[in-house]
């Protein structure tokens, strides 16, 4: 069954791979390059949540706030003191990393409607103080980011490169490193959840009791796997405080941690692939509904309300399982 699942794993990664390589043949201008950039490095922070969420079953109501906190911190040190962005996203990363051990511990022993609130509160907090220190962030107005860079080198959507001989836009060049990161941040989380590790997050999402009976440190694992999903958000948010090249605290809000929290269960819990489709589907669906003018949020709503309906354990989930009893079927009609 492990194996399976590891064969099922791969290949969604390796399906992955096929469409963001083959997506630039349909994209023909800037704004679709942006917006896939964009969805790329969300999925990112929306495949992190899905280890505390899908495969732990922790709930995180404010997971935008370490999202931000990676934006901002970049972003100050980037501009502020002139560092590169690498250090500065792994500074910040590791910064998020104890805040978010710090304040997992002892949050994470709540459960349910406790533990909504008090991961809501922890969003509240960050975007306030985002909002409130204006000499250090810039208040609701926000602040500039430099442009990532590599040991010199700047990647910004306006320049141009040269890649293999060919020379590529820059915004083509951010879409490609916005894909090979959610590549590598999938496998990455692909292989956390093979692991030890994994096995021990899903015993703990099917019952912290059993869990505990067969010897699993559930508080060590939540913790653990809080903080796992706070660095792919801190990342994430550096990325796309450099792509943006401008933050506001929205990066923070209470709106945001919505969204990815819904990207997760329209998507499907517990499938790292779903997420993404998730991802994709709340960032494009609003540039699709923007014909309908006033009437767009109505349709927006009524188009989710809808699919968590008739698709109660997400886009993927439910398919695949569709697909599933067809073959099934169609098996045993052919015997």
């Amino acid at each position: 069954m492990m194996a399976s699942f590891s064969q099922f794993r791969l290949k969604g990664l390796v399906f992955l791979a096929i469409v963001i390589f083959a997506l630039p043949l349909f994209i023909t201008n800037p704004f679709h390059y942006g917006l896939a950039t964009q969805i790329a490095l969300i999925a990112g922070a929306v495949v992190g949540l899905n280890l505390l969420v899908g495969f732990a079953g922790q709930i995180s109501l404010g997971h935008a706030g370490f999202f931000g906190m990676g934006a901002y911190f970049s972003a100050l040190m980037t501009s502020n003191y002139g560092w590169s962005a690498i250090p500065a996203l792994v500074v910040g990363a590791v910064g998020v990393a104890i805040i978010a051990w710090a304040v997992g511990r002892p949050i994470l022993r709540l459960k349910g409607h406790y533990l909504s609130m008090a991961t809501l509160a922890v969003g509240f907090i960050i975007a306030i103080i985002l909002n409130n220190e204006r000499e250090i962030t810039g208040g609701p107005d926000g602040m500039p980011v430099p442009p990532f860079d590599v040991f010199g080198w700047e990647l910004s959507p306006f320049g141009q490169y040269s890649l293999f001989g060919m020379e590529i836009s820059g915004d083509l060049a951010w879409y490609l490193f916005a894909g090979v990161v959610l590549l590598v941040a999938v496998w990455l989380a692909q292989n956390l959840i093979d692991s030890p590790i994994g096995r021990a997050l899903r015993s703990v999402h099917g019952s912290e009791v059993a869990a505990s009976v067969v010897g699993v440190n559930t508080a060590k694992y939540k913790s653990l796997v809080f903080v796992i999903s706070a660095v792919y958000a801190s990342v994430m948010g550096a990325l796309y405080g450099h792509f943006q090249g401008f933050i506001t605290p929205s990066v923070a809000s209470f709106d945001f941690s919505i969204l990815l929290i819904t990207m997760v269960v329209l998507g499907g819990m517990g499938s790292t692939i779903g997420v993404i489709i998730g991802a994709v589907v709340l960032e494009v669906l609003p540039q699709v509904l923007a014909d309908f003018q006033e009437m767009e949020m109505v349709m927006f709503g009524l188009i989710l309300m809808l699919t968590m309906i008739f698709m109660p354990k997400g886009l993927l989930p439910t398919l695949t399982g569709y697909l599933n009893k067809r073959r099934a079927r169609s098996a045993g009609g052919d015997a």
